[in-house]
C-alpha cells in the first residue's frame, strides 16, 4: 500500500470520486464522476494520478466541449469522439 504524498502518514486506497475540471477555453467547469482516484485514510485527501490528470486534460482539449454536459462520468468522457487524434500541443513526450 502506498503512503499519501500530502500528509506522508496515511495509506492510500484506490476509489472512484467526483472531480471538477475547468475546460481548456476557460468558459466553464464540468463535474466528472466515477473518476479513478486515491483516498488517504489519514487526511481524507482525494486525488488523481498524473496519468489520470493527463488523460482528462488531453480529452477535454480534443473533444467538442460544447457537446459536454455539466456532469459526465469519467468513462463516458474518455469515449467521446475526438476532433483530433492526439494533443499535438503536448511537447512533453
Amino acid at each position: 500500500m502506498e503512503t499519501c504524498p500530502w500528509c506522508e502518514i496515511g495509506k492510500l486506497t484506490p476509489v472512484t470520486g467526483t472531480v471538477y475540471w475547468e475546460l481548456p477555453d476557460g468558459t466553464r467547469a464540468v463535474e466528472i464522476t466515477e473518476t479513478p482516484s486515491s483516498h488517504c485514510e489519514n487526511c481524507q485527501a482525494l486525488f488523481q494520478s498524473d496519468e489520470i490528470v493527463k488523460g482528462i486534460e488531453d480529452q477535454l482539449f480534443l473533444i467538442d466541449s460544447k457537446q459536454l454536459a455539466k456532469q459526465t462520468k469519467y468513462d463516458e468522457l474518455l469515449k467521446m469522439k475526438r476532433l483530433l487524434k492526439r494533443n499535438y500541443f503536448d511537447f512533453g513526450k
